[in-house]
């Protein structure tokens, strides 16, 4: 007797598999996702608790480093920082802003959070490279031409500025046409580009026009600019004139390609 055809075989083979199974979650492995979904939900809760509603994470101490002129009490008034808050929540834009709104001299300062109860302050203070007289004081200005601070008392190795425009008709024109705060901020960038060695002895830096700049030294020499301009090529060659002419009373660095130096 003969078999079934092919064709026979996979009709019975289909009837006999029926549909594709659809795979159920078991209940064990159902309960195991409720459990995790649970302690994440959890966990996320108590951290949000830790960091806005618990005393743990409160800003409680102020440390201040970096200071010079200033004090830490100063700072520290300044910054204002809402002690008893929660440190997640201060707004360290804002305490920076007071503080540079409020102190002048403060060129720099990073408002940092230190776990689990400080605000740290770390200052960077302006440095004054040039003096101006001001009713008996002094005004300091930093190498930016930022006048930050009038202080009684001259601050040592610090030039002052004499701005001292001749009645010539080349320096009036100069005044005219540049103006005091102009010709102040000239000297300003003269200041901050003199040799560190020839600025320790720098005590005035003298403006009689734009491009009439001169210093004199602590020891009566003196040293003709001319204008800003070309101010690191003429700290070059003011400090290789001095080595070679050590004995010189005047120096001019004027045209940085043709440096002079007289007296003895």
């Amino acid at each position: 007797m003969a078999g079934p055809t092919v064709a026979e075989r996979d009709e019975a083979r289909q009837e006999s598999s029926g549909p594709p199974l659809v795979p159920k979650w078991r209940a064990p492995r159902l309960r195991t996702i409720v459990i995790l979904a649970a302690t994440v939900v959890l966990l996320g809760a108590g951290c949000v608790w830790a960091l806005y509603g618990s005393t743990w994470l409160r800003a409680e101490y102020v440390s201040v480093s970096g200071t010079r002129a200033l004090t830490p009490a100063q700072v520290r008034e300044a910054a204002d920082v809402p002690v008893g808050e929660p440190l997640v929540s201060l707004d360290t834009g804002a305490i920076e802003a007071r503080l540079r709104r409020k102190l002048a001299r403060i060129d720099r300062v990073d408002v940092v959070r230190s776990w689990p109860h400080t605000i740290g302050l770390e200052v960077t203070e302006r440095t004054p490279v040039l003096l101006l007289r001001k009713d008996g004081g002094f005004v300091e200005v930093d190498d930016e031409g930022v006048r930050f601070a009038t202080v009684s008392n001259a601050p040592g190795r610090v030039p002052v500025l004499e701005l001292t425009v001749s009645r010539s008709s080349s320096a009036s024109a100069s005044l005219r046409r540049f103006g005091t705060d102009r010709l102040t901020r000239e000297a300003v960038r003269v200041a901050r580009v003199i040799p560190a060695a020839v600025a320790r002895d720098t005590r005035t830096v003298k403006v009689r026009s734009y491009d009439a700049i001169s210093l004199e030294l602590s020891d009566g020499r003196s040293v003709a600019w001319g204008s800003s301009e070309n101010g690191r090529a003429k700290a070059r060659a003011l400090t290789a004139l001095m080595k070679a002419a050590s004995n010189a009373r005047h120096f001019d660095v004027s045209v940085p390609s043709a440096p002079a130096s007289s007296g003895s």
